[in-house]
């Protein structure tokens, strides 16, 4: 693998960081700015809404830069976003920092899929992207849980300052072991729209938006289902949520790996076993050491889909892949808001802090029904493509002068 996908991994590991670290802060910073904790919450909710706009939004502006430039344009947006949050005076100023740095987050993941992917042979293009995604999962190994804890030891603000350096880290290995590769030749914005008019480039999407909601419907509300379901103390909610990264890493490396070889029986497996699994959270919940077990199995089947579904969307948006590529990094944020909103409205409900888990299961089961629906429209129109080319008129030989 090449130096470049490891420049990659450092920006996308501080990435990852700041998106997820602020979860296990909310209480500090709500204190230090006197917020409720849900007023604090919008400061997760403003990430993934930044994600999903900026996505689209940053790609089309980097149409006319090199991929490499715009690699480091994203990267300092990043640091600035960071700083910002780290110095805010007041609540709102921290909102606006936390918006910066998330509009750098879809395009950067966007534009490094397709960046990755060039570096490789094509029979490697899912590992590729599987590794530059193993920048995000580690950062919810190691990254959110010391971030976490240097939060709530030292100051959250640190944290914050901590995550600008690692964006300076990576913008400096970008401009150093990133290839400069030239854009793509006549490639053209509506080139990049027109892959949205593709049916399965959107049934891609909509695969990612359910099945990686079903992941975060859960997730999100790790933290009361631990402490009040299954009986663990406050300080466990943390290594709870590194058993959920180190299944993430795993399960990202297994999904590229197998991507390669067979894309869609690789979906077919991981959206079934995760329906499965969210469903059987409702019961393993009340156990500790099943409960534990569980959430890894969540991250490994969640992530397994990720270099798959990614593929998927550039495969099917070929030859101008960027903005559909950022787009459906977008689609996954667009899942986490979503099914965060879902698992709060069965919670609030009355339905008890297991609910989610449902909302989860069905969610990844939807994803499951798409995938089967995008195959059998793929083999419907492989058969209509085979069954009309025999009738093809044949080619006129070109006359020679």
């Amino acid at each position: 693998m090449p130096l470049a996908l490891l420049a990659l991994a450092i920006g996308a590991f501080g990435i990852g960081t700041t998106e997820f670290v602020i979860m296990g802060l909310l209480p500090q910073v709500a204190g230090d700015f006197g917020v409720s904790i849900p007023t604090a919450g919008l400061l997760v909710t403003g990430y993934a809404l930044g994600v999903v706009i900026g996505a689209p939004l940053m790609t089309v502006l980097g149409t006319k830069v090199s991929r490499k430039r715009m690699l480091m344009v994203l990267m300092g947006l990043f640091i600035a976003g960071n700083l910002l949050s780290a110095v805010a005076p007041v609540f709102a100023v921290m909102l606006i920092g936390r918006v910066v740095a998330s509009l750098a987050h879809g395009a950067f993941f966007g534009i490094g899929s397709v960046v990755a992917a060039e570096l490789v042979a094509p029979q490697k293009k899912a590992g590729a992207i599987a590794m530059m995604f193993t920048g995000l999962t580690v950062a919810n190994v190691v990254g959110v849980p010391l971030g976490t804890l240097i939060g709530q030891q030292i100051g959250w603000r640190v944290t914050f300052g901590i995550v600008a350096v690692l964006g300076v880290i990576g913008l400096v290995g970008i401009a150093k072991l990133v290839p400069e590769v030239p854009k793509p030749e006549g490639v053209h914005l509506r080139d990049e729209l027109a892959a949205f008019k593709n049916a399965q480039v959107l049934l891609a999407m909509a695969m990612t938006v359910l099945g990686f909601g079903g992941v975060f419907a859960a997730i999100t509300y790790i933290a009361p289902m631990m402490t009040h379901v299954a009986g663990f103390a406050d300080g466990s909610v943390t290594w709870l949520l590194v058993l959920f990264g180190l299944g993430m890493v795993g399960g990202n490396l297994i999904g590229g790996k197998f991507a390669d070889r067979a894309l869609m029986p690789m979906l077919y497996v991981s959206l079934g076993a995760l329906a499965v699994v969210l469903a059987l959270f409702t019961l393993t919940a009340h156990n500790k050491i099943a409960a534990a077990v569980t959430i890894a199995l969540i991250g490994a089947l969640g992530f397994a889909t990720v270099p798959p579904l990614q593929k998927r969307v550039l495969d099917q948006a070929h030859g101008a892949p960027t903005l559909a590529s950022a787009v459906n990094i977008g689609a996954f944020n667009l899942g986490n808001a979503l099914s965060a909103w879902l698992g709060g409205m069965v919670i609030a409900a009355g339905f008890g802090y297991t609910a989610p888990n449902w909302v989860g299961a069905i969610l990844a089961a939807a994803a499951l029904l798409l995938a089967v629906l995008s195959a059998a429209l793929e083999r419907r129109d492989t058969k209509t493509g085979a069954a009309l080319a025999p009738d093809a008129p044949a080619m006129p030989e070109p006359a020679h002068h």
